[in-house]
């Protein structure tokens, strides 16, 4: 024992004397370490950002070279087609001599009528002012060639033609480029004061009938068996019938309200009770851009809520004559549904405005 203290003395003095080195520190424990999370998750994340956003490039990217170069016309597109950016004015055939619907005072020298206000709505549409309009008379016969006539007897080829003319696909095989309709009516019957109710077509039978050329009504009257004059325009009709030439005029009952309503003590407006809607259009000739840009005035009057043009025509010139022609219909009192023309727009364009 004393040596092994005498050993431990030795020791500390040689320390002390410096020549033996200290012990060592005991070791501490390390700190655990934190490992960093795997790069794999965080790269997986950001690829399917990436994939997003590229997406998304190429979906806009594809939606800008379809708007901007195929799919179908713009609205810019369809005014170069038509060439009415270079029309000084819009010269438009028209009838003149059928209250309510397209009448020329040759007092006034007034235009007025349902054709008439949806032909300055059409019109306003294209860019042209009021008085930039030419309305020109014309007869049925020549509505489908699109020839109207001036005072002097001088033919005037017209670009559209708003005449009370009905769409059918006999007239659309013979080349009639028809818009969407515009206006639905039917077949009716004027007579003078105390002639027998007609109800129906059946009663007219053997009776002398006046109706217009070209006109839809002429193979009912026909089928009916009742005898026919056709004319041209529908006061020569009611000439006839006032001179007791002839026992009835039978067309749109849109054209024979304006009739009974400016002489309501003068005839009878008789309902046919038809099933047959005469659908009313407007002829744009052989400009099929043209035929676009009118469907999408009457899509814009249609589907805007804000746009009361056609409902401001009706009530007008149609519904003002509902009491003077009593329990027979005029025309359907809310515009025909109308679908929308194929147009191209930018996201950032409405074809309503």
């Amino acid at each position: 024992m004393e040596d092994i203290a005498a050993r431990d003395i030795a020791v500390h003095e040689a320390v002390d004397e410096g020549r033996l080195p200290l012990p060592p520190e005991p070791e501490t424990l390390a700190e655990p370490q934190v490992l960093p999370e795997r790069p794999e998750r965080f790269n997986m994340a950001a690829l399917r950002l990436a994939g997003l956003g590229l997406a998304l490039v190429l979906a806009v990217g594809l939606t800008l070279v379809r708007l901007l170069v195929g799919g179908p016309p713009s609205l810019a597109d369809l005014r170069a087609q038509s060439g009415v950016d270079s029309w000084p004015v819009l010269d438009i055939g028209v009838k003149d001599d059928q209250y309510g619907t397209a009448y020329y005072d040759e007092g006034t020298k007034i235009w007025s009528g349902f054709d008439i206000d949806i032909a300055y709505m059409i019109a306003e549409d294209l860019g042209f002012r009021r008085d930039q309009v030419r309305f020109y008379g014309m007869e049925s016969e020549d509505r489908a060639r699109m020839q109207a006539a001036e005072v002097d007897g001088k033919r005037v080829p017209v670009k559209m033609v708003i005449a009370s003319y009905s769409i059918t696909d006999a007239r659309k095989s013979a080349g009639v480029n028809f818009s969407q309709e515009y206006l639905d009516t039917e077949q009716s019957v004027i007579t003078l004061k105390n002639h027998p109710s007609v109800s129906a077509l059946q009663d007219l039978k053997g009776q002398s009938v006046c109706t217009l050329s070209t006109a839809t009504s002429e193979s009912a009257l026909d089928r009916a068996g009742a005898t026919i004059f056709r004319k041209n325009r529908v006061k020569e009709c009611f000439e006839m019938l006032d001179r007791r030439q002839i026992d009835a005029v039978s067309t749109d009952a849109a054209i024979l309200a304006g009739w009974k309503a400016k002489f309501p003590d003068r005839y009878d407006h008789w309902d046919l009770g038809l099933d047959t809607i005469e659908r009313w259009g407007v002829n744009v000739g052989n400009n099929p851009a043209l035929k676009e840009l009118v469907d999408i005035t009457l899509y814009r009057s249609y589907a805007d809520p804000h746009d009361n043009r056609w409902e401001k025509a009706f009530e007008t010139n149609l519904q003002v004559e509902t009491e003077a022609n009593g329990d027979t219909p005029i025309a359907v009192a809310e515009q025909p549904r109308v679908t929308r023309p194929e147009v191209r727009e930018l996201p950032w364009e409405s074809l309503l405005e």
